[in-house]
């Protein structure tokens, strides 16, 4: 009998080590999953993280781009706060603005995603945004070192400006006038007064001087090529009528777009026999004429842009190029409004080669959707041309403008004095390639002016057709310097 125990040992032996191995790979193949596992887990995460970082830094760009429109549109600054944070998306952000001693701007952006917040620091220049932003422009372009605009007046004839000012020359406030706003100079900002410059409640503005700003840049916009209805050309099959507007003048048919103006009207040659060229009457042969007696803009002789009850075109939304004078000066009214039947509102910009009488008061109907331009252009061959002249020459009935005014020169005064107007107010703004240039003192008496600025042009929210620019202008903010830093 044979003995197999010894073979059967090894076998065994053999046997305990493959489970032993089986086992210990088992216990290996476990521990790299739960390693793998792990990994997936922690790469997971990561992810996450990194996606919030991200959508954090997003949220903080847009804090800055918040404050940056903000500052741009000189509206009140507004971008949160940690406690009251802005929604941005499914994050938020909040953050800081700071003026700096040098007019320019820290804005603190800080973006927030879950559990990761990043911040950004950013210096913005402001700039001085030229005509755009100011409520009265003078460039001074001729470079007059004895150019001064003036302020002046007492008790409820000082003038007020609610808006930045701009001189290429030097200002004067005397007596109680004030400005809302920012004086600028190329030269001086001077006061004969403690209360003068400063904002409604005394608190005195920070005037600058050594300042250059551009002028708007006229001959760039080639208005001679560029407009939508020459008015001199249609008058070329014009045809002679009486009219209760006034006298006898050249008129269009109603389907013509610039129905709206009368040309040379024979009642008014005491004003205009100076003039070197044709002269134009904002005023519709085909509405009713109303006087509006309180020269209230209630009751007021309506010119209607937009298509005619008959068909003919759309006038509204277009420039009317006028190779000519302007004219805002009816014997029968006090006041002009000038509207459109359009839900959108009422937008048009009147350039004229030539010189722009404003005599009556001028309403708009919507003052969040209408808007007017108009823009005084030099004739090379016309010396007195390119000027913007404000009050009646026979009865001093101008008082209130609803207007943006242009004038590639200056703007000068028709009778505002002891027997004109004793105030003229303007809701837009007034800008002078030239000077600002109304003598508004006569003896004892000084006529008012109050501007206050609109904004709307400047701020993106009324789109006028054929504005100029300003070449070099820096009307939007710069930035500076762009950084991320620590969470404040």
């Amino acid at each position: 009998m044979r003995m197999l125990l010894p073979q059967q040992g090894r076998r065994h032996g053999r046997e305990g080590f493959a489970l032993y191995m089986s086992v210990l790979t088992a216990v290996a193949m476990a521990g790299m999953s739960m390693a793998i596992v792990t990994v997936g887990i922690g790469a997971r995460r990561q992810g996450r993280m990194t996606e919030m970082r991200a959508r954090a830094l997003s949220a903080a760009e847009a804090a800055v781009g918040d404050a940056y429109v903000q500052i741009a549109s000189s509206a009140a600054i507004d971008i949160g706060s940690v406690n009251a944070p802005r929604t941005y998306s499914d994050d938020a952000y909040y953050g800081s603005v700071v003026q700096n001693a040098d007019k320019t701007y820290t804005i603190t952006g800080v973006g927030w995603s879950r559990n990761a917040r990043r911040a950004l620091e950013v210096i913005v220049d402001p700039g001085h945004g030229g005509v755009f932003q100011s409520a009265i422009f003078a460039g001074n372009k001729s470079n007059d070192p004895t150019y001064v605009m003036k302020f002046g007046g007492k008790g409820a004839q000082a003038d007020v400006v609610t808006g930045d000012v701009y001189s290429g020359g030097s200002i004067l406030f005397k007596d109680a006038a004030k400005v809302a706003g920012v004086p600028r100079a190329k030269t001086a900002v001077t006061t004969t007064a403690t209360t003068i410059v400063g904002v409604a409640g005394g608190t005195p503005a920070a005037a600058e001087t050594g300042i250059t700003q551009p002028i708007p840049d006229i001959a760039a916009m080639h208005y001679e090529s560029s407009h939508d209805v020459n008015v001199a050309q249609q008058f070329t099959t014009s045809t002679y009528h009486s009219n209760k507007a006034g006298g006898k003048a050249w008129e269009l048919p109603k389907s013509n777009p610039a129905h709206i103006f009368r040309m040379n009207p024979n009642d008014r040659t005491a004003n205009t026999s100076a003039t070197v060229k044709d002269d134009y009457f904002l005023e519709d042969p085909y509405e009713t004429v109303r006087s509006d007696s309180k020269s209230d803009g209630s009751d007021p002789y309506v010119v209607t842009l937009g298509k005619t009850s008959d068909g003919g075109p759309s006038g509204n939304k277009k420039v009317y190029y006028i190779d000519g004078n302007l004219w805002l000066h009816n014997t029968k009214t006090m006041s002009m409004r000038i509207e459109a039947a359009e839900a959108s509102g009422m937008q048009v910009t009147f350039v004229v080669k030539g010189n722009i009488y404003i005599s009556d008061n001028l309403f708009l109907k919507s003052k969040v959707k209408d808007g007017i331009a108009f823009i005084a252009m030099k004739d090379a061959s016309v010396a007195d041309s390119g000027n913007v002249y404000f009050g009646d020459p026979s009865f001093g009935t101008l008082e209130h403008m609803e207007a943006f005014l242009y004038a590639e020169n200056s703007f000068y005064d028709n009778n505002l004095s002891a027997t004109g107007s004793a105030k003229v107010d303007l809701l837009g703004n007034m800008t002078a390639g030239e000077k600002v240039a109304i003598n508004r003192d006569s003896g004892a008496q000084h006529s008012r002016l109050r501007v206050t600025f609109d904004d709307r042009v400047a701020n993106g929210s009324l789109d006028l057709p054929g504005l100029p620019k300003s070449s070099g202008a820096t009307a939007s903010p710069t930035i500076r310097v762009w950084r991320e830093i620590g969470v404040p």
